[in-house]
């Protein structure tokens, strides 16, 4: 009759719990989402996925060199390693929060010795004797108002935020990686422009040495001529040291040494990709800082309902049963055996306020959470833009740029011509050459920004990353 009795509560007590559980359920936060992006120009929004960002992003720009150290990166990288073994935390939080929805179960074995009374209760003998005890103990918390439930919902929230930290942290340092290599060939070539220059000045001197030993032109010509190749063979040597620390730089996020790294200098021209195509309305699931977020913001909300839980009474089933004798021998002997069963229900009844706090905190903690949740889609949307804008300015500078770099270089053909012959002075010469290595540089300044800013627009619309290839523990 008793088992009956507590098998029909516990089946109410799951009928009960099955559907209650205290706080709000979740809903992602509003947000203001354009129909278009502003500077996205020409784009087609109709087919928003033609030209989308896939995983490998950095492929596009065919470089089998830095298609090798992106693979290196993803093995070797400490950050990267770190990021991992925290989302890893977070799925073993969510197991440990899993674990409460089953009951404990403990075992024990005691042996004590000390003085008592033995026989019948009017014996008045007192002796030493020794106690043999060997138990199982279970303990149930029966999930009634939620407070379990809502405290995996919100370990579940924290796992998938994690798993989008780790994706944005993977992404971040693929773009570190992709633009430190990048900016290590324009040094590269900044190096042979400098070369070359070098070379041109080199041949400028020989010419107005020779010149000046003909009696044709001043001392003064020759010295200006020497004042030039040294200035650009100062810069040669500087150079140099920006492609170092960029080396080093590489070297550190492929979790090696300076020592241990090298990269050879290679003069091949940088193709840049075409600019990859998305709407707004996909940055909130392309974006893992976005995605992380708005996980966070669910944990919060979660959370509240684990402080509202706290106004409920406690309900735990507990039991216990093995045997006790002062025989070793007859301690697993029918008359022996022990048990107990029952339930406790536990309620607090003042607490200072503490309750009523901890909901408050939770509450104002779900408010931050939807504000950063907000500000981060913002800063999202500002990022897409500015690069999208960089890309569109650069590409008709760089035009421009190189138009005047060819009427540069036609510029010093003539006047050097016309130095030969005598009709211009020297200093013409100088102007034009230094103008004509200025627009050199600042040709490859502006490849290496619009190489950088690919970049950043490939990470400002999530690299391909989305939040449902998150994995992560299930509850059930």
């Amino acid at each position: 009759m008793a088992q009956k009795f507590i098998t029909v509560v516990i089946s109410v007590v799951f009928y009960i719990a099955g559907g209650c559980a205290v706080g709000p359920d979740y809903k992602r936060p509003q947000t203001t989402v354009p129909a278009a992006f502003k500077e996205a120009g020409d784009w087609k929004v109709a087919e928003p996925k033609d030209g989308a960002v896939h995983s490998a992003w950095w492929r596009d720009f065919g470089d089998q060199t830095l298609d090798k150290l992106e693979l290196q990166l993803e093995v070797s990288n400490q950050s990267l390693h770190a990021a991992e073994a925290q989302y890893r935390q977070a799925r073993a939080l969510v197991r440990a929060a899993r674990s409460a929805f089953f009951p404990t179960i403990g075992v024990q074995g005691a042996v004590t010795r000390g003085e008592g009374s033995i026989g019948n209760a009017a014996s008045t003998d007192n002796k030493v004797i020794n106690t043999y005890g060997a138990s199982a103990d279970l303990n149930w918390e029966l999930d009634l108002w939620g407070r379990i439930r809502r405290g995996s919902e919100a370990a579940r929230a924290s796992a998938q935020a994690g798993a989008a930290d780790l994706a944005g942290a993977r992404l971040s340092l693929q773009a570190e990686l992709a633009t430190d290599y990048f900016n290590l060939r324009i040094v590269d070539a900044q190096k042979k422009l400098l070369e070359r220059t070098v070379a041109a000045y080199e041949e400028t001197v020989r010419l107005t040495q020779n010149r000046y030993d003909a009696g044709v032109v001043m001392r003064s010509d020759v010295v200006q001529a020497q004042v030039q190749l040294k200035s650009a063979q100062a810069q040669l040597i500087d150079v140099s040291a920006d492609r170092a620390q960029l080396e080093h730089a590489i070297a550190l996020l492929l979790g090696k040494p300076p020592s241990d790294f090298s990269l050879a200098s290679v003069e091949a021209e940088i193709a840049l990709p075409a600019t990859p195509q998305t709407v707004p309305s996909d940055l909130l699931e392309q974006r893992p800082d976005i995605a992380g977020a708005e996980r966070r913001v669910a944990s919060a909300n979660a959370q509240i309902g684990v402080a509202r839980s706290a106004y409920f009474p406690q309900l735990t089933l507990s039991g216990s049963g093995g045997y006790r004798n002062t025989v070793f021998a007859d301690l697993f002997s029918l008359p022996s055996r022990i048990w107990s069963v029952g339930p406790a229900l536990a309620e607090t009844l003042f607490d200072g306020d503490a309750r009523r706090a901890e909901s408050e905190r939770t509450k104002a903690a779900y408010d931050e959470s939807v504000a950063q949740y907000r500000q981060t889609v913002l800063t999202g949307f500002q990022e897409v833009e500015d690069n999208l804008a960089a890309l569109r300015i650069l590409a008709d500078e760089a035009q421009i740029e190189s138009e005047a770099v060819d009427l540069a270089r036609e510029s010093v053909r003539l006047i050097t011509n016309q130095y030969k012959a005598g009709t211009v002075a020297y200093i013409d010469v100088v102007n034009l050459q230094a103008t004509l290595y200025t627009n050199e540089r600042t040709a490859l300044a502006l490849q290496g920004r619009r190489i950088t800013a690919h970049i950043n627009l490939v990470k400002a619309l999530g690299g391909g990353w989305n939040q449902t290839q998150a994995p992560v523990v299930s509850a059930n």
